[in-house]
């Protein structure tokens, strides 16, 4: 953004350096802050007032905003709240977020101080910013945003109050709520904002969908085979899938009767799922082409877990590897390619035996290769059922398996069906 128009306006108004009410203005716009906010800001650190430009707020409908505005006046029906605490300038702020809506559709907000309004009001929002955030507009209510209940209730075809199943969820949802079973749950240790902290993570699901969730001020009532209500959660985006954050704002409540959950992922063609950005949880059918470098018997990192070569892991340098079995192979369903990841007791299964026995037949060939060659040979060209979690990198697809099993589907009823998908 170019701050030296809005410099020089503030720095005229205050009678100060332009160069220092720039860095200033640069600073805080770096850190996300609306224009209108940061402009406030240099306002009193410089004894000005606290008003607004001069420049009188225009009146818009929600989809004619666009980041870069300032001064937007709108009338808008609260369809989410959330709140949670953020990190702002080093300080812990309290902040309320979520969706606004009118009769042409939503926009996100954040409103950086408590205005007191709830899901369900109509409202006329003055003076606001706007940002982008997720590639969209955002609304940015601030202290120098005045917010009234409006005259009459305004109409939008959004559905008020944030109830949604699993399925609905998308990376940057705010002030959602659902209904789920706790199905897997664990307390680990972090390195928090304040030292170590010990938060939950685990898998809830529904009918419609598996997520991962974490609860980053654990609530008792998060117990693995629980079903509860969790109201106001935030999700963000985890290896390309969404991700649940329950937070110390979120209300968790068992329920008397068990959610229903599915036993199923989604089965997609790759291409689909490749397209989704990523997944938590989806099954394919897809033939082997190769079984990559890499597979076998392999070293890993007794620090970090990870993969090593030569004694070396690329974070804790020279280590004492620890022998496991994994296979990488390429998955070819005739859309699109992903690599397999499949972990060590899967691949146990396959190689019909453990790292005791691939080691010893590593040692009677003189060559661990050995071990990759005889699952290559028990995989490549096979068709099989795969499930599990869908991650897009830079590097590619990658599918971290979580069941594998063969595929009897005729082949070529599988075929028509990949092509039915293709020119459809």
């Amino acid at each position: 953004m170019d701050v030296d128009t809005p410099a020089e306006e503030l720095a005229s108004a205050l009678g100060v350096d332009k160069q220092e009410v720039k860095e200033d203005l640069e600073s805080l716009l770096g850190y996300s802050v609306p224009l209108e906010e940061a402009k406030q800001s240099i306002r009193r650190k410089h004894g000005g007032e606290g008003g607004s430009d001069a420049a009188q707020p225009e009146s818009v409908a929600l989809d004619e905003i666009a980041p870069g505005q300032s001064n937007v006046t709108a009338s808008v029906r609260v369809v989410t709240v959330g709140t949670r605490t953020i990190q702002y300038q080093g300080d812990e702020q309290t902040i309320r977020e979520g969706r606004f809506g009118d009769e042409t559709g939503t926009i996100s907000y954040t409103a950086w101080q408590d205005f007191g309004f709830e899901a369900g009001d109509s409202l006329v929002v003055g003076n606001a910013g706007v940002r982008e955030w997720e590639g969209e507009p955002e609304l940015n209510l601030g202290s120098s945003t005045s917010v009234a209940m409006a005259e009459e209730p305004v109409e939008t075809a959004a559905e008020i109050g944030g109830d949604s199943d699993l399925i609905e969820l998308s990376p940057g949802d705010r002030g959602r709520n659902i209904e789920a079973q706790i199905q897997e749950v664990e307390t680990r240790t972090i390195d928090g904002r304040n030292g170590e902290t010990e938060i939950l993570s685990g898998v809830v699901a529904d009918e419609t969908a598996r997520l991962p969730f974490t609860d980053w001020d654990p609530h008792p009532e998060v117990d693995a085979g629980a079903s509860c209500r969790i109201e106001d959660v935030y999700v963000r985006e985890y290896r390309g899938s969404p991700s649940i954050n329950i937070s110390a704002f979120s209300a968790v409540t068992p329920l008397a009767e068990s959610v229903a959950v599915t036993d199923d992922a989604p089965q997609l063609p790759l291409a689909e799922a490749v397209d989704s950005g990523g997944l938590f949880d989806v099954a394919v059918v897809a033939n082997i082409l190769e079984v990559r470098d890499g597979s076998g018997l392999i070293e890993r990192c007794p620090e970090c877990g990870r993969a090593i070569q030569n004694d070396q892991c690329r974070v804790h340098g020279t280590v004492n590897g620890e022998d496991d079995l994994r296979i990488k192979a390429i998955l070819d369903d005739g859309t699109a390619t992903v690599t397999a990841i499949i972990g060590s007791e899967l691949t146990e299964e396959i190689y019909g035996g453990d790292v005791a026995d691939a080691k010893e037949a590593a040692r009677e060939a003189m060559d661990k290769a050995v071990v990759a060659e005889t699952i290559r040979e028990e995989l490549v060209g096979g068709s099989y059922r795969v499930r599990g979690s869908l991650s897009i990198d830079e590097y590619g697809a990658n599918l971290t398996v979580a069941d594998f099993a063969g595929d009897d589907t005729d082949p070529v009823a599988r075929a028509q069906a990949v092509l039915a998908e293709v020119d459809g």
